[in-house]
Order: C-alpha cells, then structure tokens, then sequence
C-alpha cells in the first residue's frame, strides 16, 4: 500500500488554517490528518510530498453543470431564455454523437478541474445515440481523472430534440443499467434525473423518484427556473412547482435536489424546508440568463441545505466553484441590500462539504475517511495576499479576491491531476485542437 505524507505550509481543518499540519494518504482516502511531527513518525515509510508554499483545502464540488454545454460557449449570447435555448442548445446538440460528447466533457472536466474542481454532477440529457452518449461522459471523467455523478436525465417533452426524448419506461431503464453497471465503481456515481416539470411529465418524475427509492440515491429536478415553468405549472395543475411536486409525494422521503429555485413563493421555501430538500444553486447561469434571483437568506432560515453548480459553461460562462462563491455572496448582498445576507465562510462550505453532503459522498472535507480530493493554493500568489499571522484573511482572500493562477495542484483519489497550473491527465493542446475541429466541423455542416 503506497502512503504519501502531504507537508504544506498551511492547512484548512475544522475551519480554521494551521500550521505544521499534515495529510496522509493512501488506496485514494485520506487515512489521517494530524501535527507533522506525528506523522513522519507513525507513517516513516510514506513518500513525502513537500509543498512549503501552499495552502490545502478541500477539493471544490461543482453540483451541477451540462458538459457538452462547453461546446457552445460564446453562442446565442445576451439573448433571451428561450431564444437563447433554441439557438444554442437546440439548434447544435442534435449532431452531438457520442464521440462528440465525449470531446466536449473532456474540454468542460479538464477546464473545472483546472480550476480546483474534484467533483462534478453533470446533469447529460443529449442521448443522440442512447446509453452510449452517457459512457461517453464517463469516459471523458475517467480520462481526465475527476469524480463523477452523472444525472442520468429523464425526458419526455416533445417540443425538444428528439435525442432528449426517452419513454418513461426506457428512461428507467437506461438509469438503472448505468447505476448497476457502475455500482462497484468508486469514481462514479449515477442518480436519476427527470429534467423539470416543464420537460418531464408527471410520470417521468415519479419514475425517477421511484428510480432513487430503489437505488437508494438523491434524485435531481431543475426546478423553478424560469417564469414560465411557473405559469405552465399554475396553468396545467392550479399549483405551483414545490406544491406539485410535494402532492405528488417526490419530496416525502427527502432525496429530492433542486436546482435552481429561482420563483418560489413563501409557502414553497417552507416546504423546501420541512421536507429537508436539497437546493443547488447557480449563480452566474443565473444572471447570464436573467432568471433571477434566488433566494438563498430565505432558505438558509429553512435549513435547506445549499451546495453551487457553475451550470452549462454557454450558460456562464466559467466553469469555477470558486467564482460562484464569490458570485453567490455579492449577489446575495446586493439583491438584499445587506452585507451580511450570505458570508465568506457560507459560501466556502456551499462549494465544498455542502456539495459533498447534497452528493452523498465523503468529500469536501480534510478529515480521515473521506476521499484525499484536494486542492493546493500558492500562498505568494498576489491574489492570495496579504495574509498575516493569525491568518484571518485566507478564507475571505479565497472567496473573494483569489485568481485561478494561484491553484498549483488539484488531487482527486489520492493522485495529482493538477500540476503548476497545467493538466497531467489529458494534454491541454490536445483538448483545444479536437474542440477546434469539432466546433469548425459543426459550423460547416450546418
């Protein structure tokens, strides 16, 4: 069993930053977390890993994005929802074969991962060519070395592209081949994911839900994202999306993870509350489309559990849990006019053990027994300074000021993936000529 012995310069655990600290790993956990003195004596074999500069914290937890959305970065920009949809999403996924899939998943991984991402939740409804779309993304997370839950997403709207559109049976079916197939597969994670109340009909939902009883899992829904999805419920049910989706029972056993939950009312964040239902919340898609304004004071007094998605990179368009942190308390700050609506040490924990929670994973921590998914930030980095004696100023600098080129390392399951900035798993050269070539191939067949 190969040991590695982590000598940083400083330490994040039980919320605070400690010096002579020291993290030991082994088989992808963390086996222990202690004073370095202690640890070179117990662990004497392990390989030592210097890194008198950096900084260690948890790995980030992006809980929501659409991989093949990095495809269409910078397409059908500052337009409306709907026009925006039509002209990005619907007008391009229908030529996404699998291997296409895989292309822009490899582009989206690499980029977050860079960037201090250890897990993602890709939420993947473009299945152009079935269930081999989806190991599409699997194979595009196992090459590039990131965790991976995939919401396997369950759609049966007609007015959308027919590569979304699934039976409910079949939709089912597919979730749960993925989920046994990669059961015994740490990396991965699949949980059902009917789309919306919009794109998935009633049934559609109660099957996903019935899906996550059976495999024992969360399931995810966007809800309440738009106005429209709220006056389409209203219309067809006389309800709003939390009522239905409470009187259908979804809600009861608390595995429901809402994403977005821009338009509620009062009554439908009481009820988020009382049914411990999760919400993962994307700031920056959230303006980019002007959706809205979620609101997170409201829930957080709910005790709704709160993790940070990035969204679909043509919906944001960076692709970095630490920009929504910073995102998620200035806008809170503004919409509410009050400074102290969302602060620096909420949002840290919204990206990491928040996310590792809403995910059911032993991640977003530095503790024993969870995954050894971490991330090192140079501590000279300007955008990291100043950062004095009692070191009170690292956890704000993080959230607030730290630019993308203080991140040195990224470690997920024990192994470096990250090093000085630059991807060790897939060439970054290699990534931008296939997305080039895809993307020129696409324009022309259009």
């Amino acid at each position: 069993m190969v040991q590695k012995l982590y000598k940083p310069f400083l330490l994040y655990i039980d919320g605070r930053f400690a010096e002579h600290q020291g993290i030991v790993t082994a088989r992808g956990m963390i086996r222990e977390v202690g004073l370095l003195a202690e640890l070179e004596k117990k662990y004497p074999e392990a390989e030592t890993i210097d890194w008198p500069d950096e900084v260690i914290i948890p790995g980030t937890v992006n809980a929501h994005n659409h991989s093949f959305q990095s495809l269409l970065r910078g397409l059908a920009v500052d337009k409306p929802f709907l026009e925006w949809r039509d002209q990005s999403l619907y007008k391009y996924s229908p030529y996404l074969k699998a291997k296409n899939v895989y292309t822009g998943a490899v582009f989206a991984f690499g980029e977050m991962m860079k960037y201090g991402v250890t897990t993602v939740c890709d939420y993947f409804y473009v299945h152009n060519e079935g269930v081999d779309s989806d190991e599409a993304i699997i194979q595009a997370a196992k090459d590039v070395g990131i965790r991976l839950v995939l919401a396997r997403t369950m759609y049966d709207w007609n007015g959308a592209p027919s590569g979304y559109i699934e039976t409910v049976e079949d939709a089912a079916q597919n979730v749960k081949y993925l989920a046994e197939k990669y059961a015994a597969d740490d990396m991965m994670t699949i949980v059902p994911a009917p789309h919306s109340l919009h794109a998935a009909s009633v049934e559609m939902v109660k099957a996903g839900h019935r899906l996550a009883q059976e495999l024992d899992t969360h399931f995810h829904i966007h809800v309440a994202e738009e106005p429209f999805e709220v006056d389409q419920v209203l219309r067809e049910h006389n309800l709003r999306p939390v009522e239905l989706l409470k009187k259908l029972g979804v809600m009861d056993d608390h595995r429901m993870v809402a994403i977005h939950c821009v338009w509620l009312n009062e009554n439908e964040k009481e009820l988020m509350g009382k049914t411990q239902s999760k919400l993962v919340y994307c700031p920056s898609s959230n303006m980019f489309l002007a959706d809205g304004v979620t609101d997170i004071p409201a829930l957080q007094k709910k005790r709704v559990n709160i993790g940070l998605g990035s969204d679909g990179a043509c919906s944001n368009n960076r692709i970095s849990v630490f920009e929504e942190m910073r995102m998620c308390a200035m806008l809170q700050k503004v919409n509410t006019l009050n400074s102290l609506a969302v602060n620096y040490k909420q949002v840290f924990d919204m990206g990491t053990v928040n996310g590792g929670e809403i995910l059911q994973l032993p991640i977003g921590k530095l503790q024993a027994g969870y995954k050894a998914d971490f991330v090192a930030l140079n501590s000279k980095d300007l955008s990291m300074q100043p950062i004095t004696q009692n070191y009170e100023q690292i956890l704000p600098n993080i959230v607030y000021s730290m630019q993308p080129n203080a991140i040195d390392y990224v470690v997920v399951d024990g192994k470096v993936t990250v090093k000085k900035g630059k991807i060790l798993t897939v060439p970054e050269h290699r990534i931008v000529e296939k997305v080039e070539n895809l993307m020129n191939g696409l324009e022309k067949g259009l």
